[in-house]
């Protein structure tokens, strides 16, 4: 159906799925000040009245402040409650913009000397996770994630952890993956954890090609054979690497609103979507960090509407989401009937009802 002119159907009503989600990271604002004020934690400005703080982390220099508020972040996180509360309020704020389904990325080594460690850590999260799907309208699952900072024996010890709790649906492990600053470590190291997930069923979801360009893709592609990657859009600087992620079949969770506040790009308009998109490649946007970018998923659709995606080109952005989750079959159904209702609709009568 063709829109009115002007018209656009509102991006929080469109059903999606969101794959690329840090624990940490997507925390409200309001809800680290809360916790710091609770445990005695001085924020530093950038998280109080220079909020969203100013970041570029394609040097040594950024990602270190970038790091350190990330890691200041976390130091407010002390226990169960807090735990629960990340959940709890992740859940609410994806309700809000259309997500029906949550791949939540943890990594719990870094909760666990407040729960008595990391098999408590990840239980917590799982079973609150399950209580908030319960209550609906979003399914929350977890990824497991290791960091590159650590010794990939340790990404070992968390693929095992992983495995142990390996499921297909809400409250659940379903994938596995690789964050922290992709300089950092060498990536073949790190195929044996992943060979343990894969064994379990989980879902491979390495991040790469962000902070480092295509050969950093093709290293991920070789080494983890992953199912989908984080990022992953510097892959389009070598042709041939992205033709061998189309070939692969591997999705890329792509966040814009991260790729800007990072300095991969200097502006939205220079986010390479339409060519991932144009290559055949499955593609789920996602938010990353809101709590440090100060962007929610629905703010990464409004960046594809600037760079040119109209109404039907989105419904199919959140169809490759949903597809690219491991999402139960009865949620990803009425997920993908629902995105063809929401693009059947007259967009001005939507944009009204919101």
């Amino acid at each position: 159906m063709t829109s009115p002119a002007g018209a656009a159907r509102p991006l929080d009503r469109l059903p999606k799925a969101h794959l690329h989600l840090h624990f940490t990271g997507s925390m409200r604002i309001e809800t680290v000040r809360d916790l710091a004020r609770g445990h005695g934690v001085r924020l530093p400005d950038a998280l109080v009245e220079a909020w969203p703080p100013r970041l570029r982390a394609t040097d040594e220099r950024g990602w270190f402040r970038f790091q350190r508020l990330y890691d200041t972040a976390r130091a407010c996180v002390r226990g169960e409650a807090d735990m629960r509360r990340i959940v709890r309020e992740a859940a609410e704020d994806d309700a809000a913009e259309g997500s029906r389904w949550l791949e939540l990325q943890i990594d719990p080594t870094s909760y666990a000397p407040f729960v008595g460690g990391i098999t408590p850590a990840l239980e917590i999260v799982l079973d609150e996770a399950r209580k908030v799907s319960a209550a609906g309208p979003t399914q929350v699952a977890l990824i497991v994630a290791a960091s590159r900072t650590r010794h990939p024996f340790e990404a070992r010890t968390l693929a095992r952890l992983a495995a142990h709790h390996a499921g297909d649906g809400p409250g659940q492990v379903v994938g596995f993956g690789l964050s922290n600053d992709e300089r950092r470590g060498t990536t073949e190291d790190f195929a044996p954890a992943f060979r343990i997930a894969e064994r379990a069923g989980l879902a491979l979801v390495p991040h790469g090609g962000e902070l480092l360009g295509a050969q950093a893709v093709m290293e991920t592609l070789e080494a983890l054979h992953p199912d989908r990657i984080g990022h992953g859009v510097r892959s389009v600087e070598d042709p041939q690497v992205l033709d061998a992620v189309a070939e692969a079949g591997v999705a890329l969770e792509v966040c814009p609103g991260s790729n800007v506040a990072l300095g991969v790009y200097p502006s939205m308009a220079e986010v390479p979507l339409r060519a991932i998109v144009d290559e055949g490649i499955r593609v789920a946007l996602g938010a990353d960090d809101p709590l440090l970018f100060g962007q929610r998923l629905t703010a990464q659709y409004a960046a594809a509407r600037e760079l040119g995606f109209d109404d039907a080109g989105l419904a199919d952005l959140a169809r490759q989401s949903i597809l690219a989750s491991r999402a139960p079959g009865p949620v990803r159904a009425a997920a993908l009937d629902d995105i063809d209702a929401w693009l059947a609709q007259d967009a001005q009568l939507l944009a009204h009802q919101a």
